[in-house]
């Protein structure tokens, strides 16, 4: 392919223009499966117990050393403008707004949006999709929906588990090791953050890295090379592409959120 040569530009324009509009079907497909997805419980449950459980250590420990992090840089910020009292509201701030629901995606998506493509990309490679599709079995109805309602389930979960193993770390190296007062950095926290436009915009933006990183792995997964090197590829993409998307889409739902 020469990038000099017109008509191979325009070749590459619109593989990649027919690539973009056979996600966006794929991924309104999926949005109007719900209800089927709804009707066998059962497989979504499974899928969020895949998902969700087996992504829990990792994101409980990562949860724990942020907020440990976390609590000692705030500190000795703070320190410097003699207001260290204000601790537990920066961490549960920073936590809630920012770094829960982000850190939460990115991990997710090295977690559970490989094992993902990886799962799909093994069956395009082995034929299963094509023999359900023989039998007259709809592959994305039985194996994709549930998947990808179950990340958009199992991801704002993760979330807030970050958060809070987050908050409980600030808590252990503010006053067991740094000595601040007890009360204070409970009391701080709780007349800071608000529910609606802290701890809702905190979730809302969950709810939309789980819709962004599940649909990027089901979509490489589905659409992977049926080859091992294929699957490996689809495999880096996925990662690369769900951690842009959601440090992109964090960018602009803050702007949204918090400007308004």
């Amino acid at each position: 392919m020469s990038w000099w040569n017109p008509s191979d530009v325009g070749y590459a324009v619109r593989c990649k223009l027919a690539d973009i509009g056979m996600g966006a079907r794929l991924f309104g497909r999926l949005l109007r499966l719900l209800p089927a997805a709804l009707q066998r419980p059962g497989l979504v449950r499974d899928q969020v117990h895949f998902l969700g459980n087996y992504s829990l250590a990792i994101i409980m420990v990562s949860g724990l050393f942020v907020g440990f992090v976390l609590a000692l840089q705030g500190y000795y910020t703070l320190q410097d403008f003699g207001s260290t009292e204000a601790l537990g509201q920066l961490v549960a701030l920073s936590l809630l707004r920012e770094l829960g629901p982000v850190i939460t995606a990115l991990l997710f998506a090295g977690r559970a949006g490989t094992s993902l493509t990886a799962e799909i990309g093994l069956m395009r490679a082995g034929e299963q999709l094509s023999a359900m599709e023989m039998m007259a079995v709809d592959p994305v109805r039985r194996i994709l929906a549930p998947r990808f309602w179950a990340g958009v389930i199992a991801m704002p979960v993760l979330a807030a588990v970050f958060s809070a193993v987050g908050v409980i770390g600030g808590w252990v190296v503010a006053v067991g090791m740094i000595g601040i007062d007890n009360g204070s950095f409970w009391s701080q926290m709780q007349g800071g953050v608000d529910v609606f436009s802290d701890v809702g915009n905190g979730m809302v933006k969950s709810v939309v890295f789980g819709f962004t990183v599940t649909f990027v792995a089901l979509l490489q997964g589905f659409t992977a090379r049926p080859t091992p090197e294929g699957v490996a590829r689809a495999t880096t993409r996925t990662v690369v592409m769900a951690s842009l998307a959601v440090l992109g889409l964090d960018f602009v739902l803050t702007a949204l959120m918090f400007s308004i």
